[in-house]
């Protein structure tokens, strides 16, 4: 099992590694070359710039039985399409129950937003400790999980 984080951006590194040392988890942190990463547990790939080259490189990277971190709902669906678990920094876990409502709806949001000419929506509200220790749980259970699986 190795967990793939899609990690421009990604506010839960710290966490996700907290996690996967107690279960001896190989981490992979990938970014592109617009980011500077460092870590004393995780690896780091740098991927180069370019339009979705992080998401592709993620997916192709990831197999069955990994779990990739990505608030993108597109990459989560190519994960779990090879078999790989998602989870968003949130915590939320993507599952084949659910994508298909959270693409339509990101979709359904984006026609929206370009029907009504606004292009620079506030962003999501500031995350709390709070937050970071939801979704610390949820990584927790979904290793679980998986391992009990």
């Amino acid at each position: 099992m190795t967990i793939w984080v899609d990690a421009d951006g990604c506010p839960v590194i710290r966490e996700i590694e907290q996690t996967a040392r107690r279960y001896a988890i190989r981490v992979v942190l990938l970014c592109d070359t617009n980011h500077v990463l460092h870590s004393g547990y995780s690896e780091i790939v740098v991927i180069g710039a370019g339009a979705d080259a992080v998401d592709f490189a993620l997916v192709n990277r990831c197999q069955a039985g990994d779990i990739v971190v990505t608030q993108d709902y597109g990459v989560a669906a190519m994960a779990l399409a090879r078999g790989s678990a998602a989870i968003h920094q949130s915590g939320e876990w993507y599952t084949d129950d659910n994508i298909d409502a959270m693409l339509f709806q990101r979709h359904q949001s984006g026609k929206q937003r370009r029907a009504s000419g606004k292009h620079h929506l506030r962003g999501p509200r500031r995350r709390t400790k709070a937050d970071d220790v939801r979704f610390a749980a949820s990584l927790d259970r979904l290793i679980r999980q998986m391992r009990a699986e």
